[in-house]
């Protein structure tokens, strides 16, 4: 099992940035595909971006051009990069560790004027 811890998260007016990390324990990370999921409100999860355990990144439509997620194995830790925040980016935003299947407890990011 891996022990995942997202920060980052916080209350930003739209059009602006936060940066989301997450710290995995263990030494499975960096053989592994990461991902970044949401949920807001009423939603259901949904995934955001995924990074191959080589770099090879993914992002659902709606985050394309504006979220860039990274990873550094030797820091056992992926990001997530927002810039342009909506108000629709609102959510409770998780990462997955797609070997093990384990999730970290969540950070919320809010977009609010």
């Amino acid at each position: 099992q891996v022990q995942l811890v997202e920060s980052g998260g916080g209350l930003v007016q739209p059009g602006g940035s936060l940066r989301l990390s997450c710290a995995a324990s263990g030494s499975v990370f960096s053989i592994a595909p990461m991902g970044w999921y949401r949920q807001a409100p009423g939603n259901q999860r949904e995934w955001v971006a995924g990074i191959t355990r080589g770099g090879s990144t993914d992002y659902t439509d709606s985050v394309k051009g504006r979220f860039t997620i990274s990873r550094d194995n030797a820091k056992n830790t992926v990001y997530l990069q927002m810039n342009s925040l909506k108000p629709e980016d609102t959510a409770v935003y998780y990462c997955k560790h797609h070997r093990t299947g384990s999730w970290g407890q969540g950070t919320q990011v809010t977009v609010s004027s």
